[in-house]
């Protein structure tokens, strides 16, 4: 009989994946662990290798196709089968099936909920299951035939790709209808990235469940400044440009180890609040994707040195769309760091479900006042955005005015190495 197989369990919570490339024809044989599909989850884009060796039989999904886990991927044929032509790929459902639509209930209100007739519906889950991707892609193509929408040309000049949009997953409050906003002028519509759509599920996610709160404070960086020039060059011998990230990372790991809540997930429905004794920092990345955040390990127990070669193979990695799963998964509190690109500040949102987030800007010279004189001391702003389920606001401070001391002495911080 034929062999399915299913999209894997791809760890932390992934559920589902856009498919990149298929890598296989129906027809073509294959070993085992030989590439099958590049995928792309909201974590990376990764290969997917055949997990065993035969015959492809049926190819069930398609390029900019979202998958989620269990659903079939590829039927490979019978052991001892031998060749057959390509199976004719399946003609897309465009009339209506006879007898009852396999759909589980929440599949059927969501189906209700926009307008989209089951029995029209392909279902590409199990056993021909419709699914609630098939129902949004369903609702997402009539939409875009009833609204004809002039679609954006890549970014990189190359011919247009037509992807599907798909409805973000909802995350409590009903949005009101928009308005037609072709009534006042042209518009131009821009189907959303399937990175894209993860970011914007998540961070509506994390701003609905998590209560959030700001705590401002700054950090007179001078030393560290010039303790960072009077070592480039030093460190550039050695293959490692020093930065204040790799700083900004070890300063914040020695913090969490004397400030445990801030380095924990809370359990909600255990009541629980679950500390971390492992210190593995995410640092947002910004890439042409989107934003992503790779994670370094065990932060606490590195120099700053072995920190900046790390933190500049990751980044490196993960813009040449390289970064692994295990890349980038782990993490147990964030770093966002938009010094380089402006600004006086900003209110980052929690990476859920770390409780705990840190904002950094651009640091400035100011005229401050140090033993009654005014001088001019480079000044860093800082912004930590916590769970406040966890810590209240006296928390808060206590741990950025760690953050800030570390920061202020950079020869008690290397002692700490």
């Amino acid at each position: 009989m034929s062999r399915p197989f299913v999209l894997p369990d791809l760890g932390e919570g992934l559920v589902e994946a856009e498919i990149i490339r298929v890598l296989v024809k129906e027809g073509e044989v294959v070993r085992e662990d030989a590439p099958l599909l590049e995928v792309e989850t909201d974590k990376a884009q990764v290969e997917i290798p055949s997990p065993m060796s035969g015959r492809v039989e049926k190819i069930h999904v398609a390029p900019h196709q979202t998958v989620r886990v269990g659903e079939v991927l590829v039927t490979f044929a019978e052991a001892d089968a031998g060749p057959q032509a390509p199976a004719a790929p399946t003609p897309a459902a465009v009339s209506q099936r006879e007898g009852p639509v396999p759909a589980t209930p929440a599949t059927r209100r969501l189906a209700r909920e926009l307008g989209v007739d089951l029995r029209t519906v392909a279902g590409r889950g199990p056993g021909g299951r419709i699914t609630d991707d098939d129902v949004r892609a369903s609702a997402a193509q009539r939409a875009s035939s009833a609204i004809p929408a002039k679609r954006a040309q890549p970014a990189s000049g190359g011919p247009e790709r037509e992807v599907a949009a798909k409805p973000l997953a909802r995350v409590g409050l009903e949005p009101p209808p928009l308005p037609k906003f072709e009534q006042w002028g042209p518009v131009e519509r821009q189907p959303l990235s399937h990175l894209r759509r993860v970011i914007a599920e998540r961070m509506a996610l994390s701003a609905a469940l998590v209560p959030h709160v700001t705590h401002f404070d700054r950090a007179d960086i001078t030393e560290l400044d010039a303790l960072i020039r009077r070592d480039l060059e030093p460190a550039r011998e050695r293959g490692v440009t020093l930065t204040l990230t790799s700083f900004l990372l070890k300063t914040a790991a020695l913090a969490l180890r004397d400030h445990p809540t801030f380095n924990a997930s809370l359990d909600a429905e255990a009541g629980e609040l679950i500390l971390k004794r492992y210190y593995h920092l995410g640092i947002a990345v910004a890439t042409e994707r989107g934003l992503i955040v790779p994670v370094l390990r065990d932060v606490d127990e590195k120099p700053v040195l072995e920190l900046a070669r790390e933190l500049a193979t990751l980044a490196q990695r993960v813009r040449d769309g390289k970064a692994g799963l295990e890349d980038l998964r782990g993490g147990t509190f964030t770093i966002t760091n938009l010094g380089a690109l402006g600004g006086t500040g900003a209110i980052p949102i929690i990476n859920y479900p770390e409780v705990a987030i840190l904002g950094v800007a651009r640091a400035r010279e100011e005229a401050v006042v140090r033993d009654g004189q005014i001088v001019t001391r480079l000044m860093l702003p800082l912004s930590l955005t916590f769970d406040h389920r966890v810590a209240d606001g006296a928390d808060g401070a206590r741990f950025a005015a760690d953050i800030v001391r570390r920061l202020e002495h950079p020869d008690q911080l290397l002692l700490e190495l």
